[in-house]
C-alpha cells in the first residue's frame, strides 16, 4: 500500500499538482501538514526532484522542527538537504552570505527588543523628544509596522506630510536606522526587509536562489505580512512553482502585522493559480463544524468554504448563561471535575478558552478550591504577576508595615529616586535596633549614614501613613482606587513601554474586582481578611504535579491546538467582541474577532460548551452584558438550550431576574474557611439612607431619571440608585454602552 493511498481525494490532488502556483485553502483540522510533507515526498520519489531544490517555509521554530521530523520519516535519505526553515532563519542565512552587497559586514549582530529600546531611548535624547508626549513604545511600533510594509525612513518622512508627530517618528526612524547601520546590526524586522532589499538590488543573487529553489512551499500563509509576501514572490519568480497553504478564516494576527489580503488576493497576483479546498475535517464532530461554519459565514472578506466530517453529528453544543462571572467559573470547573470523576476522563482532555488574560483569575481560583490541577498557558499565575504583587505589597504595608519584603518591593515603585544603597543603609539601621524596615524608615532622620538621601524617604512614609488613616474611613474598593490614583501606578504601567502594559492594567482592574466582590460578600470585610483570603488562594498547591492538567488559555494561544472538551467562557458582547470593537468604525475589526471565535469553536473535537454571564465586573464596575453576537449566529437547533430573546440593553434588566439557570449557592465567609467572590445582590445590602430621587438628588447631584455623562461610556439615563454599605450603587442605561452598575465615587457622573 502506497503512503499516498491514505490521502483523501482533495489532499491527493494537492500533493500531485506540482507545476505552477497553487493555493491550498486548508480548513481547520483538514490535515494541511500531512499534505505538505507528502507533497515533498512526491516531488522526490515520483518526479525525481533534488532535495536541495525544495524549500518549505513556516513561522515558528517548533512548526519547522515538526515539519522536518515528518519529512525525514517520509523521505529518509537525502531529506537533510531540503530547506525547511522559518522566515527569519532563512533571511539570516541569506544575509550571512551577502550582506556586504547592501553595505553591512557579514558578521553583523541581531538586536533583540531590549537592544531596540536602548537605541530608541538614546535617539529620543539626541533628538530632544519628550517621551511623555511621544512614547518610546509608540515609536518602536511605528517603525516595526513601516518595515512590515517595506517603507523606508525616507518614504516614511515623505508620507508624514504635515503631521508633526509622524514627522518626529520619521526623524527617529532615520536616526534609529543610522545607529543600527553604524553598529553593523539588524533588528528582527530588518532581517526580512533587508533581504528583500538585497534580492531586489542584486540580480545575480536573486537569480541564484531562484535557480536553486525550484519548488517553494509556505505554511500558514494567512499570517504573512507585506515584507514576507514580497520575499516569497521574488524567490518564486523563476519557476513560479509556489504552493501556499493557509486558511483565511483563521487569520487572527492583524495586531502583529499579518495582512489577510495576501491570501485573499493570491489569484490576482498569480492569475494562473489553481485553488484546492481542503474541507474534510478530521478533528471535530458534525454539530461543532456546523456551528463554526454558521458563525464564519457572516464575514464578507473570506473565501467561500465549509467544513464537513464523516465522524458523525455528535452531541449538541452546550450553552448556558449565568447570573455572574463567578457562577460561570464555578460551574465550568465543577463540570470538569465531575466529568473526570464519573466518565474516567483526564484533566488534560479539557481546555477553557477566553478572550483576555484577566479572565483567568476566577477560573484559577475555582481550580484551586476544587482541587483541579491546571496550567495557565502563555501567562503567569494571577497572583504571581508583578503588577498584582506590587499592589498587594502596598496593601500589606498599609495593613501592618511589618512585611519588610512588601515595603522594599514598593518603596521605589513607581520610581521615587530611592536606590539600593539607601535601602541597604536603612536595613542596617533596622537590624542594629531590631525594628522593622518601615519603622526604620520612620526614623530616617536618625540614620547618620543616609545624608541627603534621607529626604527622599519622608514622602513615602507620609504616603503610607495617609493611606492607613484613609483605610479606617474608606471601604476596601475605594481604598485601592485611592492607592492607584495617588501613587500613579496605572500611569506608571502605561509609561513602562512594555508590550503587555494593557494586559497588566486589566489584571490590576481584575484585582479591584476581586476586592469589591470580597467587600460585598464577607460578613465583616477587613483589609487583613482580604489579604488572608488572597494568601490562601495564592499558596494552595494544585494537588497534582504531573502534566495531567486543565489548560486555561486565551483564544490566540489556542490556535493550532485541539482538545476533546472545550469551554468558551465570557461569550458576551462587550467582552468578546470587546466594547471597543463593537463601537469602532472599522468593520474589519469585527471580522477579525469573528475569525477568533471560529478558531475557538474548531479547537473542540468531541464536546463544546459555551458560557456567558449576565453581569461581570470590569474595571471595578458591575457591567450587564448581552449574549455575544457570535453565539446568536449559531443556529438554535445546534444548541441544547434556547437563547433568550434579544432585547435593548435598557430593558434587559427584567431578564436578569429570570435566570436561565439556577445560580450557584455560595456559603458565607468564615474565619475557618475563606471563600472568595461571595457576591451579594444590591437588593440585600444594608441601606443606611434613602436613595436620592429626581426631585431630591441629595449629595450626588443627580437622581433617578436624570441624564448624566460618564467620561468613558458617554451619556445615559439614571435608572436606579441603591445605597450600599459605604457608597451608592448607581444603575445607568447608557445610550451606546448599555446598562452598567457602578459605585458613585468611582463613576464621577456629571448631570447634563
Amino acid at each position: 500500500m502506497s503512503i499516498y493511498d491514505t490521502l483523501n481525494d482533495k489532499q491527493k490532488e494537492a500533493v500531485e499538482y506540482t507545476e505552477g502556483p497553487l493555493l491550498i485553502l486548508a480548513g481547520a483540522g483538514s490535515g494541511k501538514t500531512r499534505v505538505l510533507t507528502h507533497r515533498v515526498a512526491w516531488l522526490i520519489d515520483e518526479l525525481g526532484v533534488n532535495p536541495w531544490n525544495i524549500m518549505a517555509i513556516t513561522f515558528t521554530n517548533k512548526a519547522a522542527g515538526e515539519m522536518r521530523d515528518r519529512v525525514d520519516q517520509l523521505v529518509g535519505y537525502g531529506s537533510e538537504s531540503i530547506w525547511v526553515s522559518t522566515f527569519h532563519s532563512t533571511c539570516v542565512r541569506f544575509l550571512r552570505r551577502h550582506s556586504d552587497r547592501i553595505g553591512y559586514d557579514t558578521n553583523f549582530t541581531i538586536y533583540d527588543t531590549d537592544d531596540q529600546k536602548t537605541v530608541i531611548k538614546d535617539v529620543c535624547k539626541r533628538l530632544q523628544i519628550d517621551t511623555k508626549q511621544l512614547k518610546e513604545r509608540t515609536i518602536m511600533n511605528a517603525i516595526s509596522s513601516a518595515k512590515d510594509e517595506l517603507i523606508t525612513p525616507e518614504q516614511f518622512y515623505l508620507n508624514a506630510a504635515g503631521d508633526y508627530q509622524q514627522k518626529r517618528i520619521a526623524q527617529c526612524y532615520m536616526e534609529y536606522q543610522a545607529t543600527l547601520k553604524k553598529s553593523n546590526a539588524f533588528d528582527f524586522d530588518d532581517l526580512i526587509m533587508k533581504t528583500v532589499e538585497l534580492l531586489k538590488n542584486n540580480e545575480d543573487v536573486l537569480e541564484g536562489y531562484q535557480r536553486r529553489f525550484r519548488y517553494i512551499m509556505v505554511d500558514e500563509y494567512q499570517d504573512t505580512n507585506t515584507a514576507q509576501f514580497e520575499l516569497i514572490r521574488l524567490l518564486a519568480g523563476g519557476y513560479r512553482n509556489l504552493c501556499v497553504v493557509g486558511d483565511d478564516d483563521q487569520s487572527i494576527y492583524k495586531f502583529r502585522g499579518a495582512n489577510i489580503r495576501n491570501i485573499l488576493d493570491f489569484e490576482s497576483v498569480y492569475p494562473e493559480a489553481k485553488v484546492i479546498k481542503l474541507e474534510q475535517n478530521y478533528r471535530s464532530r458534525g454539530r461543532i463544524l456546523d456551528a463554526a461554519n454558521a458563525v464564519i459565514s457572516h464575514n464578507i472578506g473570506r473565501k467561500e468554504k465549509a467544513l464537513w466530517t464523516d465522524k458523525g453529528e455528535g452531541e449538541k453544543i452546550h450553552f448556558i448563561q449565568f447570573d455572574t462571572a463567578y457562577d460561570e467559573a464555578d460551574y465550568i470547573i465543577k463540570d470538569i471535575r465531575q466529568k473526570v470523576q464519573e466518565q474516567e476522563k483526564r484533566y488534560d482532555d479539557f481546555a477553557v478558552l477566553y478572550r483576555t488574560n484577566a479572565q483567568s483569575r476566577l477560573l484559577e481560583e475555582r481550580c484551586i478550591f476544587a482541587g483541579v490541577p491546571y496550567n495557565v498557558v502563555g501567562g503567569t499565575n494571577f497572583y504571581s504577576r508583578k503588577e498584582i504583587k506590587d499592589v498587594l505589597a502596598y496593601l500589606k504595608t498599609i495593613d501592618n508595615g511589618r512585611d519588610d519584603i512588601a515595603v522594599k518591593r514598593i518603596i521605589n515603585v513607581p520610581k521615587r529616586g530611592i536606590g539600593a544603597t539607601t535601602i541597604n543603609k536603612v536595613q542596617d539601621y533596622a537590624d542594629l535596633h531590631e525594628i522593622s524596615f518601615f519603622q526604620a524608615l520612620e526614623e530616617a532622620d536618625r540614620i547618620p549614614t543616609l545624608g541627603k538621601a534621607g529626604v527622599k524617604l519622608e514622602p513615602f512614609v507620609t504616603l503610607i501613613r495617609s493611606f492607613r488613616t484613609k483605610a479606617k474611613e474608606y471601604g476596601l474598593g475605594r481604598l485601592m482606587q485611592d492607592i492607584l490614583d495617588t501613587t500613579g501606578y496605572l500611569a506608571y504601567l502605561e509609561e513602562s513601554e512594555e508590550e503587555d502594559a494593557e494586559d497588566r492594567i486589566e489584571n490590576v482592574d481584575e484585582l479591584l474586582n476581586k476586592m469589591i466582590d470580597y467587600e460585598d460578600s464577607a460578613e465583616e470585610p477587613t483589609l487583613s481578611g482580604f489579604l488572608e483570603e488572597v494568601a490562601l488562594v495564592a499558596d494552595i498547591d494544585s494537588v497534582d504535579g504531573s502534566e495531567e492538567k486543565v489548560l486555561l488559555m486565551t483564544l490566540h494561544s489556542a490556535k493550532g491546538l485541539e482538545f476533546d472538551h472545550v469551554y468558551l467562557a465570557g461569550m458576551e458582547d462587550g467582552v468578546f467582541p470587546s466594547y471597543m470593537t463593537i463601537t469602532g468604525d472599522d468593520p474589519s475589526e469585527i471580522e477579525e474577532e469573528r475569525r477568533l471565535a471560529y478558531v475557538g469553536i474548531t479547537r473542540a473535537m468531541e464536546h463544546l460548551s459555551i458560557t456567558c454571564a449576565r453581569q461581570r465586573m470590569i474595571h471595578g464596575q458591575t457591567q450587564y452584558n448581552m449574549i455575544s453576537r457570535f453565539v446568536r449566529e449559531i443556529p438554535e437547533e445546534l444548541l441544547d438550550h434556547k437563547l433568550p430573546s434579544k432585547k435593548h440593553p435598557e430593558w434587559e434588566e427584567a431578564a436578569f431576574k429570570k435566570p436561565l439557570v439556577k445560580a450557584v449557592v455560595r456559603p458565607k465567609t468564615t474565619q475557618a474557611e475563606a471563600k472568595p467572590f461571595l457576591l451579594r445582590s444590591a437588593q440585600t445590602m444594608s441601606k443606611p439612607a434613602a436613595a436620592p430621587t429626581k426631585e431630591g438628588a441629595g449629595t450626588l447631584g443627580y437622581g433617578v431619571g436624570d441624564r448624566v455623562k460618564h467620561m468613558k461610556f458617554g451619556e445615559g439615563t439614571v435608572m436606579q440608585i441603591d445605597p450600599g454599605t459605604r457608597d451608592y450603587q448607581v444603575t445607568v442605561a447608557f445610550d451606546t454602552a448599555g446598562t452598567k452598575i457602578m459605585y458613585a465615587g468611582f463613576a464621577k457622573l456629571q448631570k447634563i
